[in-house]
């Protein structure tokens, strides 16, 4: 037979071509693979692998929840040292879905149909069983279950009770009393073929005598338990193996979850991080030394229905003739067919008609970064950075991007594990020295928070947590760490720093336009603003600070007067830092120059804002004279706006005295009686409509010469373009 290599020396072959019989089935599951390893991934899935050697005779099986079976099927990989065992298959219990056990026991097949009284015993319609009643037991056939009459069945009058009322002795007689009546009846044909009509009042019970039904109806209530999926199903594995074998298959785990701790250094910038796992047993099997393995990675699983047993759908092909199944002759003559045709001569109608239909069943499956805008907004506009204008580079100081050597990570525990079953246990999974500076943070008028410049050094990918520090011998505060590769840095920050305070001052703002530009709707103003600002702190600490004070400047820009700049990429902030020495206040001066763009439409561009503009002496002057060109003809706009506000306000007017003289016209009765020379509202109605229309005239008029106006604000504007010399433009 041929052997296939897998996994470095591992080898599995499969007995593709061993017949069903070659092996006849034991009549026990055989002997449990003990488990040896567990791997757990991120995303929510466990590999379990078991190792040991398999009984020519009886096989050797594993535990599989029922809820677990499908995945187990499409992942199980068998594998032997040497490929010296083959595997000629895997048995197991057949899987049987909900609808499927219903419809076996004649059930409603649906989950959403209520299982009554009377569908469990319309189940048993043409079986055999036994029905034990007030009286005796019947034995035969289930014919029918159906519904009593509505009206209730009375009772015989009941014996005349003696009274004595001290005097004489009379008997009263009282009114018949209604039986209660059952809720179905079960017709059955006994063994003597009698036919027997017996109310549900009348059972105790109705036991199935024919051990199919009774299995089925067991295999339906095993379905509809709620604890099914957790019931334990054996794979037995049927192999000739001559030494261990591993049996390897995937299933639903408890995802794990990790917790650190990081011990600061009182002296040296660095801290001892501890990681620990959290790991949960759900199966109801011990772990007994087992080597469990964490898997930094998320490989992609889905949930595949493979375990129960799956039919298609044929389309129903029939002959071309109907063709019935019961005789014409059955229950009826064929005068009875033909009829009396008693009202012979009268209009008389007669059809028939059949129908028929099929259908087929269809299923399918279908296998953000924060985002951040630096600069203010304005009224119309708002503010980026210039893409004309070169200040520096703020971006080119952050840190280097972490690098990973492998897409999956998998950190194994030092020694194998002991857990019992449904148990939980936190173990340690990564122990390592790291850097991690401390700082104190501050963004805008926020309380300064104590924290760390934590630096991944180990080789590995750290899982995402929370995270505890610990200082000067006690508990320092709590973060939260992020997915975080080799090498990369993150601001943790774990406290309030009751030691620094901190303000901040602005001693100028200069703003000086370098360039206008027309890009397409839109108009750009390029300009430098520089930022003249005063920082105090105050350290009344016996330790030195590292001040960390988080500014939102745009990349484009330059930053003196810290001793050091940085730049955050997870929130695309610049950071300057201050040294700050021990008890000691210090005040420190920073300038801050970014190029920046104002942009704003150029019909929303006011004529105040290309007045601003022409009046900015930083500007060349054949950009300041376009734009005082841009504003004259801006002002013809505006102008033409407000007459046109004007002629919107008459016809408003107009509007409302027509409807209103409309009403005076109809509560007189109109024109009855007299033409339109002896009605004054008749007049006045036409001679609002003729202003009206005038005024609309007008309208329409002003809103042409509006947009002829903004084509020449942007005839104006086109020197600024730089596009201008392209054709079409």
């Amino acid at each position: 037979m041929k052997k296939v290599a897998w996994m470095g020396g591992w080898l599995l072959a499969l007995g593709l071509t061993t017949g069903c019989g070659s092996t006849p089935a034991p009549q026990h599951p055989g002997a449990i693979l003990p488990l040896r390893t567990v791997r757990l991934y991120e995303t929510g899935v466990g590999y379990f692998e078991r190792t040991g050697d398999v009984s020519l005779a009886s096989g050797t099986s594993l535990p599989v929840p029922a809820a677990h079976l499908d995945d187990a099927l499409k992942t199980l990989v068998v594998v032997s040292e040497g490929g010296q065992s083959t595997v000629d298959g895997l048995e197991f219990e057949s899987s049987v879905t909900e609808g499927m056990a219903r419809a076996l026991a004649g059930l409603p097949k649906t989950a959403q149909t209520e299982l009554t009284y009377m569908r469990l015993l319309s189940s048993l319609e043409g079986e055999e069983g036994a029905v034990r009643t007030d009286g005796p037991t019947f034995v035969g056939r289930v014919i029918d279950v159906i519904e009593p009459p509505p009206e209730s069945v009375a009772l015989s009058s009941e014996e005349l009770e003696e009274e004595d009322d001290g005097e004489t002795d009379r008997k009263k007689q009282k009114a018949p009393k209604a039986r209660k009546r059952p809720e179905l009846m079960l017709l059955l044909l006994t063994q003597d073929n009698e036919i027997r009509q017996i109310p549900s009042t009348e059972i105790q019970s109705v036991k199935p005598l024919s051990p199919v039904t009774e299995a089925r109806l067991g295999l339906a209530l095993n379905a509809l338990s709620t604890r099914a999926p957790q019931s334990r199903r054996m794979v037995r594995v049927v192999a000739h193996a001559k030494g261990p074998v591993s049996l390897g298959y995937i299933a639903e785990t408890p995802l794990w979850r990790t917790t650190y701790r990081m011990v600061l250094d009182a002296v040296k910038p660095e801290g001892v991080l501890q990681g620990w796992a959290l790991l949960h047993n759900d199966t109801d099997e011990d772990w007994s030394q087992v080597r469990v393995q964490l898997v930094n990675g998320r490989p992609d699983s889905f949930l595949f229905p493979m375990a129960a047993p799956r039919y298609g759908r044929r389309e129903l092909v029939t002959p071309d003739v109907d063709l019935s199944t019961i005789p014409q002759l059955l229950d009826q003559t064929p005068d009875a067919i033909w009829g009396d045709h008693a009202d012979l001569g009268e209009s008389t109608g007669y059809g028939t008609g059949y129908g028929s239909g099929s259908g087929r069943l269809g299923s399918s499956r279908r296998s953000n970064a924060p985002q951040v805008r630096m600069g203010a907004t304005s009224v119309t506009g708002y503010m980026s950075a210039s893409d004309l204008l070169s200040i520096g580079n703020l971006a080119a100081t952050q840190q280097a991007t972490g690098v990973e050597s492998a897409a999956l990570f998998i950190y194994t525990l030092p020694r194998p594990l002991d857990l019992r079953a449904h148990g939980s246990a936190l173990v340690p999974f990564v122990q390592a020295t790291v850097t991690s500076n401390r700082i104190t943070w501050v963004d805008g008028d926020d309380s300064p928070r104590m924290g760390v410049l934590f630096t991944n050094l180990t080789r590995q990918t750290l899982p995402a947590g929370p995270i505890a520090f610990f200082s000067e011998g006690g508990f320092a505060g709590e973060s939260a760490l992020e997915r975080l590769k080799p090498n990369e840095q993150r601001y943790l920050l774990y406290g309030a720093d009751i030691d620094v305070e901190t303000k901040q001052e602005t001693d100028s703002s200069v703003r000086e336009t370098k360039q206008v530009e027309l890009r397409q709707e839109s108009l750009l103003e390029h300009f430098v603003r520089t930022d003249e600002l005063r920082f105090g702190f105050e350290n009344r600490s016996g330790q030195p600070r590292s001040v960390h004070w988080a500014l939102t400047l745009v990349a484009n820009a330059k930053l003196e007067g810290a001793d050091e700049v940085r730049y955050d990429e997870t929130t695309n902030r610049v950071i300057a830092v201050f040294r700050i020495p021990a008890r000691q206040k210090v005040e420190r001066k920073v300038r801050i120059t970014q190029g920046l763009q104002d942009v704003r439409s150029v019909e929303d561009a006011s004529v105040e804002h290309f007045d601003t503009l022409s009046k900015r002496a930083s500007l060349p002057e054949d950009q300041r004279k376009v734009l005082t060109d841009a504003a004259e003809q801006r002002r013809k706009i505006d102008k033409t706006q407000e007459e046109m506000k004007e002629v919107q306000e008459d016809i408003q007017r107009l509007e409302k005295d027509l409807e209103r003289l409309r009403e005076h016209l109809k509560a007189l009765g109109g024109e009855k009686g007299a033409g339109v020379a002896a009605n004054p509202f008749v007049k006045r109605i036409l001679d609002a409509e003729d202003r009206l229309e005038v005024l609309r005239a007008k309208e329409r008029t002003l809103a042409d010469r509006s947009e002829e106006e903004k084509r020449a604000v942007r005839r104006a504007l086109k020197p600024l373009s730089a596009e201008k010399d392209k054709p079409g433009t």
